[in-house]
């Protein structure tokens, strides 16, 4: 959540390239927050409440901001967007273990801010992936919740790289890794993301 709020002071004050990886560093805490309390049995249903809070936090509200101008129809869109995720978070519950329907928003959240950095805030071309990740968000396609940290050792190591990558790399391969990561889960769902992989 932290993150969240951070990204989205930074877009109301103009620091674009902070807000979007403020976001993608909430990607990678927001896939380790679960592992963590569960190996510290700190599991909660205030827990499960706040997780939600925080993904609407950061994978929405701040997520939409980096689609924020003055122009009516890019408010228009960051407000679809904003109300996809919410949506996704309330009702899109799939009532099968370890799936999901709709894709998760964090994954949608990466795929924009990788490549809002890339593509130097290339509105034109943000806001075509912003209606691709809501339609994305609201489908009835089930994707896998993989518990990354708790699962094989090779995604396991796509998270360390990750890590990695936000820490020790130059700005466009961590971008790239980023992208890949995710587009990956959209494209590869259960080949490589089931739990079963």
């Amino acid at each position: 959540m932290v993150m969240g709020i951070s990204s989205i002071l930074s877009s109301l004050n103009g620091h674009h390239h902070a807000a979007c990886w403020l976001v993608l560093i909430g990607y990678l805490l927001d896939l380790a927050d679960g592992a963590v309390a569960r190996q510290l049995d700190a599991c909660s249903a205030l827990g499960a409440k706040l997780d939600d809070f925080a993904d609407f936090t950061t994978f929405g509200i701040a997520t939409s901001l980096l689609l924020r101008t003055s122009d009516l129809l890019d408010n228009i869109l960051c407000v679809c967007y904003v109300m996809s995720v919410f949506i996704r978070l309330c009702f899109f519950t799939s009532g099968i273990p370890f799936m999901y329907r709709g894709l998760p928003c964090i994954y949608s959240a990466a795929i924009l801010a990788s490549a809002s950095l890339l593509s130097g805030e290339n509105l034109p071309m943000l806001r075509v992936i912003a209606v691709f990740m809501i339609l994305f968000m609201i489908s009835q396609t089930f994707y896998p919740h993989d518990r990354v940290l708790e699962s094989q050792a090779w995604k396991k190591a796509v998270y360390a790289g990750g890590v990695v990558m936000l820490f020790c790399s130059s700005f466009p391969p961590a971008c790239v890794y980023y992208l890949l990561w995710s587009v990956s889960y959209i494209l590869f769902p259960t080949s490589l993301w089931s739990s079963k992989v």
